[in-house]
């Protein structure tokens, strides 16, 4: 028999309760019970990093987490990034650097980015392929990501 739970969780700041499978992925619970598909789920395994989210503002694998272990906590997905139409700036600068192809694995990328970012405001290049070491894309040959952050960088050290 299946154990249901009930959480309650901030989702994009919107908060959500549901009652939930005790061994339902994190990852499934976004996607099938929110409803936010932005977060893609590759390998299950948390080697490709296409599911990454934010935990209380962490980078996570959400194919690793049960989502009752979000149960109190603030999720961040992708779909939190784009504000009014408006592309962040980060996703501005991956379309504009051309750091996706087929963009299964760009959230993934995003969601590590940001808070990376956040701590480290002004990387250099090796430090940018060493964060996104963890993420797995079969397109793009990771020079555009990394020119997209660079890029990301110069615009945000020219901002006010």
């Amino acid at each position: 028999m299946t154990e249901i739970r009930c959480i309650q969780v901030a989702i994009n700041e919107q908060p959500q309760t549901a009652e939930v499978p005790t061994r339902m992925l994190l990852s499934d619970f976004l996607r099938y019970t929110v409803g936010l598909t932005g977060t893609h789920v590759g390998c299950e395994h948390g080697v490709c990093g296409c599911c990454t989210v934010l935990l209380n503002g962490d980078a996570v694998r959400s194919c690793l987490l049960f989502a009752v272990q979000a149960d109190g906590a603030e999720v961040t997905t992708v779909e939190s990034l784009t504000r009014e139409g408006s592309l962040h700036p980060l996703q501005a600068a991956f379309r504009q650097e051309h750091a996706l192809q087929c963009g299964f694995c760009t959230a993934g990328f995003l969601m590590t980015l940001i808070p990376f970012l956040r701590e480290n405001p002004r990387p250099s290049a090796s430090e940018i392929r060493e964060a996104v070491s963890g993420n797995l894309c079969r397109c793009t040959g990771y020079v555009n990501i990394i020119r997209a952050v660079q890029s990301y960088v110069a615009l945000s050290r020219n901002s006010p």
